[in-house]
């Protein structure tokens, strides 16, 4: 073992990004002033069915961590530090012995069905946005607590502590109580201007405030991790945080070419908006429901949540008959039966065999059906197609027959709402934008890319990919002293990654 330490490459460090799909382990270093990549560990993340509601199994999560953090070491590194980010809104409750309170309810358990009208009848939505800055989306954390009021007031009452799932994650590893801010932007309980939990809000919804632990963050260290994870993994890194949210460390990746640009973050969500020194809790804001979400070192993300590659996920799944959670009903056929007699289709669907199809209906002239992505009717339908297919004929349009068309209707329908987000960011800020720089998974998506800018009528510059991991891996490198400032390492991002853009 003490031989295997020594080899290890030690300036190093572990960025641990885990979306609503899957998870990844990812070592980054610098070398010859360039950033340098590599995935050690891959997971498929899941929500299992307890006590009638969809919940992360976070124990899975929590096993898939420390056996990523081993297989650093398997594969010649041994970080000094590890990151984690995750989604966000999602948390458990700790009792007074740190035991789980209750599951890990997932947000698109439908549980928080008809929690506007009762969040309305205890403070406006103009005020409560005024106050938090937040899109109204009916999983934000907020109507989740409130929900669970509802359902469940014995567990607010046993618990002692709220962590959101990477706060929780890290408390596993270290030991050590903290919730990040980025992460806690997204719960509807913070307050958009101070960057501290909104006690006004908190005591008008009857949440807790003993419950939350002061704001943490990004760049904090939690310390070295507890001796028996050492143990397990075979080193003793330490655990900083990163902008814990997601979309928080996709956006520090992104390159910003050709400004004034509009950044996309593209994976299960697509985040589309600016980074901005301020809050924007306006009324036309409001009105036109963008979020104000926490960014590094209190920089603001002002983008609109658009429903994103989950659509198109979806159905690969359910061409493959996989349900996305476990021990759900089997996925109701349908029509399913007749895109699944597509040529070439006789194997498990791919993203590449759905992006042909999609390529191969343009080219044949299709005129797509249209559907608003941002319909809650596609958060968790039990049939995505169906779905899609109905929402298509509710609008008086034909519904797709064919695996292209289907995917057509989902193209285009994304590029349009992303355009339609543009056209509302221009109006908030009074000028245009001259490009969309794309980060994450669905930067790889050229179908998209490519109608994203004819649609907007903008140039698209898509990448990097590993855009989070890269923005968790970031903070890491400035709070180890790799890099001076923010700009200096997003500088060597854009050296270090390809970027191709895409003319409209």
């Amino acid at each position: 073992m003490a031989q295997q330490a020594q080899e290890a490459r030690t300036d190093c460090y572990a960025a641990v990004d885990i979306g609503a799909s899957s998870g990844r382990v990812v070592v980054g270093y610098v070398e010859d002033g360039l950033i340098r990549l590599q995935e050690v560990h891959r997971f498929d993340n899941r929500q299992v069915r307890r006590h009638g509601h969809d919940c992360w199994d976070v124990d899975l999560l929590h096993t898939e961590l420390l056996r990523g953090l081993a297989c650093c070491k398997e594969a010649g590194f041994a970080p000094k530090t590890v990151g984690i980010d995750t989604w966000g809104v999602d948390f458990v409750l700790l009792d007074a012995d740190d035991n789980l309170v209750g599951d890990a309810v997932a947000y698109r358990d439908a549980r928080t069905n008809g929690m506007y009208e009762v969040a309305d009848a205890i403070m406006a939505p103009e005020e409560l946005y005024r106050r938090v800055g937040l899109q109204r989306q009916p999983f934000n954390t907020i109507y989740q607590l409130l929900a669970l009021q509802r359902e469940h007031p014995e567990q607010l009452e046993a618990a002692d502590t709220f962590l959101m799932i990477p706060d929780y994650l890290n408390f596993l590893l270290t030991g050590q109580k903290a919730v990040e801010y980025t992460n806690a932007s997204t719960t509807g309980l913070l307050n958009a201007e101070t960057g501290a939990w909104d006690e006004t809000v908190m005591a008008a919804f009857a949440i807790p405030r003993r419950l939350f632990p002061n704001v943490t963050h990004a760049g904090a260290s939690l310390g070295s991790v507890l001796p028996e994870v050492a143990e397990v993994i075979g080193y003793e890194p330490r655990v900083v945080l990163p902008a814990t949210h997601d979309t928080g460390s996709a956006y520090l990746a992104v390159p910003a070419c050709e400004p004034p640009a509009v950044f996309l973050s593209s994976g299960t969500w697509s985040l589309l908006g600016v980074e901005n020194r301020s809050p924007i809790c306006s009324e036309g804001a409001f009105r036109a429901n963008f979020t104000n979400e926490g960014g590094y070192h209190f920089r603001y993300r002002f983008l609109k949540n658009i429903m994103g590659l989950w659509m198109i996920q979806s159905i690969r799944r359910e061409l493959n008959g996989i349900a996305y959670v476990v021990d759900e009903k089997a996925i109701r056929k349908g029509r399913l039966h007749q895109y699944m007699r597509v040529e070439g289709l006789g194997h498990e669907v791919g993203f590449a065999d759905l992006i042909k199809a999609a390529d191969e209906a343009e080219a044949a002239g299709v005129i797509a059906s249209i559907v608003n992505v941002n319909d809650d009717r596609f958060l968790a339908p039990d049939s995505m197609i169906e779905e899609i297919c109905a929402a298509c004929e509710e609008a008086g349009q034909p519904a797709p027959e064919t695996l292209g068309e289907l995917m057509l209707c989902v193209y285009e329908s994304l590029a349009r709402c992303y355009r339609d987000a543009i056209e509302g960011l221009t109006a908030l800020a009074g000028h245009g934008y001259a490009s969309i720089n794309i980060v994450g998974g669905g930067c790889r998506d050229d179908h998209l890319n490519r109608r994203t800018a004819q649609v907007c009528g903008l140039p698209v510059y898509a990448g990097p990919v590993e855009g989070t991991a890269l923005g968790n891996l970031a903070v890491q490198m400035l709070a180890d002293g790799a890099f001076p400032h923010l700009k200096a390492v997003r500088a060597a991002i854009a050296e270090s990654f390809e970027v191709t853009k895409v003319e409209p």
